[in-house]
């Protein structure tokens, strides 16, 4: 699953709904399209500006009714407000579309989540996003929690590298959406010391620790939580020690 990409100034959605229906054949049924109004930093750079939220919100909605037609095969022309699609056509489709899930953060694109999507993205156990998401016809569907993760048998390595790569996490998707540059996330970001991070992120190698941070998502009525390691050198001895040592704890905590 992607959590998430935006389909909407950097990548044109017939892009995305080419790359998702072709890691659905591969993974064989298996893959899910997380999808988002995205973030100036990432889009900005092939120089067509940053819209306000409510354009992106826009731009989101038409971008996904283009991958759902393209995903239902056949040739699909669109000339919308904001995207141009002149026969284009998928030809090795997945026998299943890929289930789309839409992130959120507010009432507007939980709204969108809720006619739009297949199931529910957040990196907040709020439960009034899910609420909200529910209100708009999202009843029943899943609903997946995002969770950043720093582990390691070494405390004060784990927590370094939380602070390194991901003190901006705090921030929230409103503050991130609009700094445009890495020297801005730096500059956002200057006062948050590594105690800060570690009260947010679970770090180290103690599972209580990283239990009692999923456990808001589950009382919040989140039905997954995806851990997002931080760190790619440390992915193969979180999953050992995820298998053997967290999986269990969780297990033994949500019954």
């Amino acid at each position: 699953m992607t959590y998430v990409t935006c389909p909407t100034i950097r990548y044109h959605p017939a892009v995305v709904a080419q790359k998702a229906a072709t890691l659905q054949l591969l993974s064989e049924g298996r893959f899910r399209l997380g999808l988002g109004a995205g973030e100036n930093l990432n889009e900005h750079v092939v120089g067509s500006g940053w819209p306000s939220v409510d354009v992106r919100h826009e731009m989101l909605e038409e971008a996904v009714s283009i991958i759902r037609a393209l995903f239902r095969g056949g040739h699909v022309t669109r000339h919308g407000a904001h995207f141009r699609v002149d026969s284009a056509r998928l030809w090795d489709l997945p026998e299943t579309p890929p289930p789309i899930g839409i992130a959120v953060s507010g009432d507007q694109s939980c709204a969108l989540a809720g006619r739009l999507a297949d199931l529910v993205i957040a990196t907040e156990p709020k439960k009034g996003l899910l609420e909200a998401f529910d209100r708009h016809g999202g009843a029943g569907k899943p609903r997946v929690g995002q969770l950043p993760v720093s582990y390691d048998p070494d405390h004060e390595t784990a927590t370094s590298r939380a602070h390194e790569q991901f003190r901006w996490f705090g921030l929230g998707w409103k503050v991130n959406s609009e700094l445009p540059h890495p020297d801005s996330f730096t500059s956002a970001t200057a006062f948050v010391t590594t105690d800060d991070v570690a009260e947010s992120i679970p770090c180290g190698d103690n599972p209580d620790d990283f239990v009692q941070a999923v456990l808001p998502y589950a009382g919040a009525g989140f039905t997954e939580v995806a851990l997002v390691q931080i760190g790619g050198d440390s992915q193969p001895q979180f999953l050992d020690w995820s298998k053997g040592t967290l999986l269990p704890a969780l297990r033994a905590a949500l019954g």
